[in-house]
Formats: structure tokens, sequence, C-alpha cells
């Protein structure tokens, strides 16, 4: 490493992650004394014939790309980043990178449902064979595991229901078998969850979800300590261009800088709107494993820093009453994703896991999710209590 970034990546090698949130990637001296990493808008650079290091072409590397890359890498506690396009981009790049036709992967029977598209209609075509197992159950995982099979694919706190996978569990039942474990992390950040250090070989995430925190920007980004799975990810990120473009690197780089600050108040307001809705008499269920009730809260209580700021219930009723309760908010945003600084709520069985329907994919009817966002917690309370209201 050059001497000035050997200096510079001082600032937060041993930080914690709220200072390496802020410098991570960061080196002014590379950049004409740039505190914020400038916009590379660039598609191609000039070089030599014989490249020695340095920058080609911006599908290939871009150094507003790369900085998000250091720094997403530097948060979960990994040495290789890459950044896609979006969420789906980094799933599909990944799978293609580690699987092979004929090839068995096992996803969790509560998953977001363009991971569940991905696989049932995408990848089966391909030759990609899957299992949809109970990923709370390491036993389950055990038992659905074959001779081919390359790829387990694990997401905790799960979307919508937020079930709880205990990732070493899984990474030793996966490991035995010579398999792959991947874990989407988007629903913690890596503020909250480092699954590298509970054994995955590589992390994903939505970077439109609390990355960059704004809902202005798609992104994706996978995150390894594995020489060779970095190696495949970034050849054929190249090679099917699903890399981030610089301007939304720049905009997820921006956002990651608050990510620490804005996970606290979210997992603050959160608990709170959980512990309300768990004695609301309109409520018949209450997701969140900050509760004491919940089937993961052990587990997540050993392997997060906090619960997070999605929080899902089901309706004592129909799908058309949780519709009714989530167009009845006002400080609630009805609207897909989550993890920004505004409030949102949705009905996942109508939107965002609808071609899950009839699926091994189970998301209860009248379920609605919340993502908290920054407003002030008691208001959000008292904008539920309204909407929960009957009618």
């Amino acid at each position: 490493m050059k001497d000035h970034r050997v200096r510079e990546a001082r600032r937060y090698e041993l930080g914690e992650p709220a200072t390496r949130a802020v410098h991570a990637g960061q080196y002014p001296s590379e950049h004409n004394g740039a505190v914020a990493v400038p916009i590379y808008q660039a598609a191609t650079f000039e070089r030599p014939v014989v490249l020695d290091g340095g920058w080609d072409y911006s599908r290939i590397a871009n150094p507003t790309r790369a900085a998000l890359e250091e720094c997403l890498a530097a948060l979960e506690g990994g040495r290789f980043g890459s950044a896609f396009a979006s969420g789906m981009a980094a799933t599909a790049t990944t799978v293609l990178a580690l699987c092979r036709a004929g090839d068995h992967v096992i996803i969790p029977d509560n998953t977001y449902g363009g991971t569940w598209d991905l696989f049932s209609r995408i990848t089966s075509r391909w030759g990609l064979e899957y299992t949809v197992v109970d990923m709370t159950d390491p036993a389950a995982v055990a038992a659905a595991m074959r001779p081919r099979t390359s790829l387990v694919w694990a997401e905790t706190p799960s979307n919508p229901s937020l079930r709880i996978t205990d990732i070493a569990a899984i990474a030793d039942v996966a490991h035995r078998d010579g398999a792959r474990l991947v874990v989407d992390n988007t629903f913690a950040s890596p503020v909250l969850q480092q699954p590298l250090a509970l054994g995955a070989d590589a992390v994903m995430h939505s970077t439109t979800k609390y990355l960059s925190g704004h809902s202005d920007v798609t992104g994706g980004a996978i995150i390894t300590d594995d020489d060779e799975v970095a190696e495949a990810i970034k050849f054929h990120s190249g090679a099917l261009g699903t890399m981030a473009q610089p301007f939304d690197s720049w905009l997820v780089l921006r956002g990651v800088k608050t990510l620490p600050i804005r996970m606290r108040q979210v997992c603050e307001s959160a608990m709170r709107i959980a512990e309300f809705l768990e004695g609301h008499p309109r409520v018949a269920r209450v997701h969140y494993p900050g509760l004491p009730g919940h089937p993961g809260h052990d587990v997540a209580k050993r392997q997060m820093r906090d619960f997070g700021g999605v929080v899902s219930f089901e309706v004592d009723g129909t799908a058309d009453d949780a519709a009714a309760v989530c167009a009845r908010t006002r400080l609630f945003t009805l609207a897909v994703s989550l993890g920004s600084v505004e409030s949102l709520i949705q009905n996942p069985g109508q939107m965002t896991h609808c071609t899950t329907t009839g699926s091994p994919v189970t998301v209860p009817e009248s379920l609605v999710r919340l993502s908290v966002g920054l407003e002030d917690g008691a208001g959000l309370v008292s904008d539920l209590a309204d909407a929960l209201r009957p009618y």
C-alpha cells in the first residue's frame, strides 16, 4: 500500500463502525485533497498499451465505485467488495459466478420476492435446481443437502416475516458438504450484523436500502474474504455489465456515512412500535426479533448488535383489512422498499411478494410490513394507532 494510503487508512482500521463508515475507502491525497470522493463520470481512462495498475474502462473498474467497494468491505470486516446496479444484480451475478448447470441451491421459505423469482423462473431454466427450506432449522437445511449442492442462500432477518437464521450453524452445515453460504444482510446492515465473522463465505446487500438510506438510488453489493469467490464475482460483474455506475456509487457512499446513527434511531423506534403492536387488539401477531417472545430472539441477540428497523405484523383479519390499514396511515408512506429516512408501509402479499402466492415461500395474506424511518417515534405509534382503529 502507498505511504499516504497507509497513513490515511489508519483513520478507520482500528475504528468502530461509525468511524469506518466515514473514512473507509477515502484517500483525499489521491483526489487533489477532496474530502468527499469525486464522481469519476468517465467511461474510459487514458492508459499505456500494457496496463500496470491504474484505470482502464469503467465497466471493469472505476475510482468512485472502488471507494465504495473498499468502504463496504471494511464495514463488513471483509477484504473484497463489489458494487452492483441493484440488489438483484448482485444476487444474480453471484449465483452465476458460483454455480454451474446441474448444481443445487438451498433457499429460505421466507425470502424476498425477487430472490424467489430469480430461482423459480430464471436460473431453473438454465439447469440450476433449488430446494426451499425453513432456514431457521439447521437440521432441515442438512436434510436438504445433495452431492451437487454448491450454494446455500440465507436471509436474516428474513423478508418479510423477520425470521432469524443461525448463521454459524448454517455455515457449518454448508461447509461440511462442500457448499458455500451467502447471507443477505440487507435488513440488518453491517452495523448490526457481520455474517463473515460467523462463517459466511459472502454477504449480499441491496444498497438501495439502509446503506444508501435516502430512497434516491438503486444498488447492490457483495463482500467476501475468499479470493476465489471475489475473483469470480469481479469477472462476472464486468463480463455481464451488472456493476454500479459512478454517480450511484457516490450516492451510496454518501449515505453510508450516516448509517450507524440512522440505525441507532430506527432500532429505537422499531422496538417502541413493536411493543405497541404486541398489545393491540386488532393485531394477531407481531414479527420483530427484539421482542422476547420472537422464536429467533435468542439467536438474534447472540449474532446482532440490535434488532433492526423493520417490523411486520399480522392484522386480525383479511388481506383487504391489511391493505386498508396501509392506506389509512399518514406518516407511513404506502410504498415498496425499506431502509430509508422516511417510514414506509406495505402489504407484502399483494405487493413485493405477489409472485410467491401458491409457492413454498410463505407470506401471510394479512401481513403488514413497516420500515421505520427517522420521524418521531411517538408520532409513528400514534399514526399506527389511528390506522388500526375499527372502520
